[in-house]
């Protein structure tokens, strides 16, 4: 079975107790080693749902740094700033009062730099990169009124499962042929020549495709980037009944050099993982005459970005790539949805500020609600940061009438929307285009309901653009199983997008 999971990596916590007392640190005691810090994170899941590492004391937060390999970001604001409603997508921070307060921050260690080296200053968030050397410093920082947060970018990487610490490849490595699939089980062929999956009639899509394909609408795909090998999605993106559309590949990942700090230097945007590629084929894949699987919203245009290497944001140049991703998206004009099927266990401040900045520019945002191992997503909840109110969280079920999670989907209050993804006869879960060539392979997890969610709000806003992203939301959710309730589990429950284009 091909797993890509959004985070499987939950697993890291299998030393720890359901039920543990809070840590009690003194702020004089050396570094705190990893196992008690993640411990501490377990602490703070499973009591508060989320894990925020730039509110712990400042013992904590240190030996999270320090294990880290040092790199924090700062969130900065002027003297007795207000913050209002969508406040970091408007704000000039070519302002006097901006540019004081960015100043007043790297001025706390001027005499410093040598040793805390200054890694980027961002232009479109109140934002800096870079690398401390001391707990003075990080004392320094937090006691300034200047300072929104100051936290690790990269200390998931220290995150263990079964005592061994975390490789960065989870949700890599699967996207080839699935030749088990059988035409009346696991597909359908539709003109010209395409295959049609198994979930999309549940959902209500192939009877939506006789007003709306997509058309006009543009999704920017965040991930791992879009596979050079793939030509449905290349050379013969339009074909078929897809015609008139563009495609674009971009990166935002930096390149891997010296502790990921080459930030003004991006790798390729060919995908290495394919976890990227399968989700832009579940969204966009033409509709042709190869055989191969076609997409939900067939006629979108579509971006992919490579943002991460795989779906589990532990490096300091992954949640760069991530950040930057966001802002790219949030100044086109052209891009009205995204979609991430990527998280990361602990919050991210540098995060929230690039996701609240797309908000804010009025983009519609799906990202997914996580996916492990069965065991575990019974106490998971819902991953970050699909658990952020400016989101869409969207996890997997089985083709069940009734509502039951996939084997390996998080769910809680967090989550919006639900897709059926996962065949409860033999387990095995939609069509994707491969790595390469024209047959089929196949994806589960909460990554694909995510991209599927995405494809059908392409499909609803083509049939109408005029709509406000508030006003898709709400059709959303009015076409969905469960509405007018919204469940604890299962958000509005399954959209039909037959019914909403109607």
């Amino acid at each position: 079975m091909r797993y890509f999971s959004c985070l499987f990596f939950f697993l890291l916590f299998v030393v720890a107790c359901r039920r543990q007392p809070t840590l009690v640190i003194q702020t004089n005691d050396p570094l705190i080693a990893v196992d008690s810090l993640n411990r501490q994170i377990r602490i703070d899941l499973e009591r508060k749902g989320s894990a925020d590492l730039s509110q712990w004391n400042e013992h904590q937060l240190w030996s999270a740094i320090a294990h880290a390999d040092s790199i924090v970001a700062i969130g900065y604001q002027p003297l007795g700033f207000l913050a209002t409603s969508n406040w970091i997508s408007t704000i000039d921070l070519s302002a006097a009062s901006w540019k004081q307060a960015r100043q007043q921050v790297i001025g706390l260690l001027a005499n410093e730099l040598n040793a805390s080296r200054i890694i980027w200053v961002e232009d479109r968030l109140p934002v800096i990169l870079l690398r401390l050397s001391s707990k003075t410093q990080l004392q320094r920082l937090r006691r300034s009124p200047y300072v929104r947060y100051v936290e690790p970018l990269s200390y998931d990487h220290n995150l263990v499962r079964d005592g061994v610490q975390l490789e960065s490849s989870s949700g890599c490595g699967s996207n080839t042929p699935d030749y088990g699939i059988q035409l009346g089980t696991h597909y359908s062929s539709i003109a010209p020549a395409a295959k049609l999956s198994w979930n999309y009639a549940g959902h209500g899509i192939p009877q939506a495709w006789a007003r709306t394909t997509g058309r006009g609408i543009k999704v920017f795909v965040i991930d791992s980037g879009c596979s050079w090998a793939q030509d449905n999605l290349g050379i013969s993106f339009n074909s078929g009944a897809s015609y008139g559309r563009t495609l674009e590949r971009i990166v935002t990942l930096p390149q891997d050099t010296w502790m990921g700090f080459s930030f003004g230097n991006p790798e390729t945007s060919n995908d290495g993982c394919g976890h990227g590629t399968s989700m832009a084929g579940v969204i966009a894949a033409p509709r042709c005459s190869d055989g191969n699987a076609v997409g939900i919203a067939y006629n979108c245009n579509l971006v992919t970005c490579r943002a991460a290497t795989d779906v589990f944001l532990d490096e300091a140049r992954e949640v760069k790539g991530v950040v930057d991703a966001f802002t790219n998206a949030a100044n086109r004009s052209d891009v009205r949805i995204i979609s991430m099927s990527m998280g990361r266990i602990t919050s991210s401040s540098y995060m929230v500020d690039a996701i609240r900045y797309a908000y804010g520019k009025g983009k519609l945002i799906f990202t997914a609600a996580g996916t492990s191992f069965g065991w575990t997503s019974g106490w998971a909840g819902v991953i970050f940061p699909a658990r952020m109110p400016e989101i869409q969280a969207v996890t997997g079920v089985k083709d069940l009438s009734a509502l039951s999670a996939c084997a390996v989907c998080h769910t809680g209050q967090e989550v919006d929307f639900v897709v059926t993804m996962e065949r409860n006869a033999d387990g095995d879960h939609p069509l994707t285009v491969a790595d390469s060539g024209d047959w089929p392979s196949s994806v589960g997890g909460s990554s694909v309901a995510t991209a599927s969610m995405a494809g059908m709000a392409a499909l609803l806003w083509s049939r109408y653009p005029t709509f406000s992203r508030d006003q898709i939301i709400v059709r959303l959710q009015q076409s969905s199983s469960l509405y007018p309730y919204k469940n604890a589990q299962f958000g509005w429950g399954r959209v039909n997008v037959d019914r909403a284009t109607q």
